[in-house]
């Protein structure tokens, strides 16, 4: 290890010295280019990650230096994928500057496939409000590009972390766009069922029982099987239970559809959050009495 990190050191000062010297305009840049390259291979193989990130980031320069943006993004990504084994702060940076480069360029499929990673380090460092931001910009750019399973599923994401923070109304919109496009599709068509029911709960959080009354009739005319499946029927038990603000029997249906179906942690926290504003109007009418 200690043979490969110094190996690492000599190639990295050898390109340093490149480029603080003379030399004709581009080579310089282009013989630093390789060193660097060969340097961060040698910082690679002693798993010495930050130096390995470090002079992936110094090579990427240099190709801007060459204006060879896409050879500088690919190198980015370099640099995030050794980053990650030790800072998804660090990783992070590196991919959005891949992304940006991406962007530039016109390569708008891996632009998404970056912001999509991006979602996905985020989500890692539990901060809801950049994965969304950053599945959002994926799912566009896939859309852009006709990717619509790969943007599908970057907007459930966002579907996702968007209940999460309470904006219920921006979940509720892209679940039921998501089952419009999917109903159509031989291939999407079952799961629509799960989409529907996902896309009820967060009316359900909305705590308005004729919202979700009408949303329930609205996704029986979109899928005339929905009122047949499980799902449907715990939907309505719960608008049920709600409307009578009855705790227990709210209790019971979760209970009868989870030892069909295991409920998700997502599915769990939501309906949570649910019960306990049932709970909490059961409490204050019984002040009231």
């Amino acid at each position: 290890m200690a043979d490969q990190t110094a190996k690492g050191d000599d190639l990295e000062q050898k390109a340093e010295k490149k480029l603080a010297g003379w030399g004709i305009f581009g080579s310089k840049y282009d013989d630093a280019a390789d060193l660097f390259d060969k340097a961060a291979n040698f910082f690679k193989l002693a798993k010495n990650w930050e130096r390995a990130g470090s002079v992936y980031t110094k090579l990427a320069n240099c190709h801007l230096k060459l204006d060879s943006k896409h050879e500088a993004a690919s190198t980015f990504v370099n640099a995030a994928n050794c980053y990650k084994k030790i800072s998804l702060q660090d990783a992070a940076e590196s991919l959005n500057q891949a992304v940006n480069l991406f962007l530039e360029i016109g390569r708008l499929n891996m632009a998404a496939r970056y912001c999509k990673e991006l979602g996905e380090l985020y989500e890692l460092e539990q901060n809801p409000e950049k994965a969304m931001d950053y599945f959002e910009r994926a799912a566009d750019l896939f859309q852009s590009e006709e990717v619509t399973t790969s943007a599908n599923q970057c907007n459930q994401k966002v579907a996702q972390f968007a209940a999460q923070l309470e904006q219920y109304p921006k979940a509720i919109e892209i679940y039921e766009a998501i089952a419009r496009h999917s109903i159509n599709s031989s291939l999407l068509k079952y799961s629509v069922k799960g989409i529907l029911l996902n896309a009820g709960i967060c009316q359900l959080c909305k705590g308005d029982v004729v919202a979700i009354t009408n949303a329930l009739e609205r996704y029986q005319e979109l899928d005339p099987t929905f009122s047949g499946t499980r799902e449907y029927k715990l939907l309505a038990d719960l608008a049920d239970s709600m409307d009578e603000g009855d705790v227990v029997k709210f209790t019971d249906a979760l209970q009868e559809y989870d030892s069909m179906t295991r409920l998700d942690p997502w599915k769990t926290t939501l309906l949570l959050r649910v019960k306990n504003a049932i709970k909490a109007k059961e409490e204050e009418e019984d002040d009231l009495t």
